[in-house]
């Protein structure tokens, strides 16, 4: 995968070491990109990339995630085509933080797997202060 833009940020070398090691039964795998991570397959990989630039107001869909006692991430949910399945990739890019985050979760892992962990990257996320929410 492709280092994000502003993948050099000190933030983000907090932000990766502080991921879980496992999403449900997605288990981290190692990346050669700097401020990434990865779980699952080689063929088939939830991708988080931190650097990305952050999002500017937006008519996106903007969800507010709690996480299990502790901190809440605002995230901009855009969904992808459905395939023959129904299965979709989806991109969650985190609002009102930089730098911003962003994890691709592919179709291949909708078709089997609720996309809720995205609640276990709150810790770490929150390590950047939130200077905008959804409304």
């Amino acid at each position: 995968m492709q280092a994000a833009p502003h993948a050099q940020e000190p933030d983000c070398a907090s932000i990766v070491l502080a991921l879980p090691d496992a999403l449900g039964d997605l288990e981290r795998m190692d990346t050669t990109s700097q401020a990434s991570a990865a779980w699952g397959s080689t063929t088939s990989a939830v991708v988080l990339r931190c650097g990305v630039e952050p999002l500017g107001p937006t008519t996106d869909r903007c969800v507010t995630v709690e996480t299990p006692g502790g901190p809440s991430v605002d995230w901009v949910t855009v969904a992808g085509e459905p395939d023959a399945d129904g299965a979709a990739d989806w991109t969650f890019t985190t609002y009102g933080r930089d730098p911003a985050v962003e994890v691709v979760v592919p179709a291949e892992v909708t078709a089997s797997h609720s996309t809720s962990f995205v609640d276990q990257f709150g810790p770490a996320i929150a390590q950047v202060e939130a200077t905008r929410s959804c409304l």
